[in-house]
């Protein structure tokens, strides 16, 4: 059967409220012939997302309207390897002891794009062994940095990495150590010297009528391709969520991004002097 990620606006709602909502899901599924699989709530921003293996959409809306009448506001197929990529799990999260309740956490996630200046000209200036060691170089000190702040590495594109994160301080803190280390680097190797570029965004998984995450992936790999190399160009929504840290940011001023219907807030981040 399809899986099947909905949106629930739930102004009010706690993390009890939440935990009994998905029990009642569960008590009334089976004659619906769905399954609950797992759910996120953030309760900052009054949403819930329920991950469920139904028939169909119809078959979502119904056992929700039996179990509790919380009719979600979006319902979107997806790839639960996808799903997986993105959120870290696709099953309820283990407890940490046997006598307590999973944790549930949000579904907020910030999106990391990282794009390795001139790759396709390595080959041609270098030749195919030293081009190929260069690339394992990048790959090696971007995915010790991804390991390090707890990012999921979602894709490989060849030239750089699409990565999701939990937290978004560990993103920003990812971006600044990925250009320190290209930096070090390329100090000790200056006949071997990488420059990557960095885009960063942050966004909830389901937006009208689009793709998982679709808003957040587009505007960090537009940021991405807008930068320097060696910069980390991140989003407003970034920004907000780090305002409190001390970090180093610039505001670079609106920004229109294709595909986007509003002017984007452009922030630089670099490390701290």
């Amino acid at each position: 059967m399809p899986i099947y990620l909905d949106r629930h606006f739930v102004e009010g709602a706690t993390r009890n409220t939440l935990a009994l909502a998905h029990e009642k899901d569960l008590e009334v599924q089976d004659q619906y012939q769905v399954k609950f699989l797992t759910y996120w709530f953030d309760e900052a921003r009054s949403t819930a997302f329920c991950l469920v293996d139904a028939p169909n959409k119809e078959a979502v809306q119904r056992t929700h309207d039996e179990a509790h009448g919380g009719i979600p506001s979006e319902i979107l197929e997806v790839d639960p390897s996808i799903v997986e990529a993105f959120l870290g799990r696709v099953k309820d999260p283990t407890p940490v002891d046997i006598n307590s309740e999973p944790v549930i956490d949000s579904a907020f996630r910030g999106i990391m794009f990282t794009d390795l200046k001139d790759s396709t000209l390595m080959t041609t200036l270098y030749g195919d062994a030293k081009a190929l060691h260069l690339l394992h170089i990048h790959n090696a000190i971007t995915r010790n940095a991804i390991r390090d702040f707890n990012g999921t590495e979602v894709k490989h594109t060849g030239d750089g990495f699409m990565v999701s994160f939990s937290s978004i301080i560990d993103m920003v803190n990812c971006a600044l150590n990925i250009q320190k280390n290209f930096n070090l680097h390329n100090q000790t190797c200056p006949e071997d010297a990488l420059e990557v570029r960095i885009g960063l965004s942050a966004g909830e998984p389901i937006e009208e009528h689009g793709d998982l995450f679709g808003s957040a992936v587009q505007k960090a790999a537009r940021l991405c391709a807008l930068a320097q190399p060696g910069q980390v160009f991140l989003s407003e929504e970034v920004h907000d969520q780090c305002e409190a840290e001390k970090l180093n940011f610039e505001d670079m001023g609106p920004i229109e991004l294709k595909g986007f219907h509003h002017a984007t807030e452009l922030y630089q981040v670099r490390a701290a002097s």
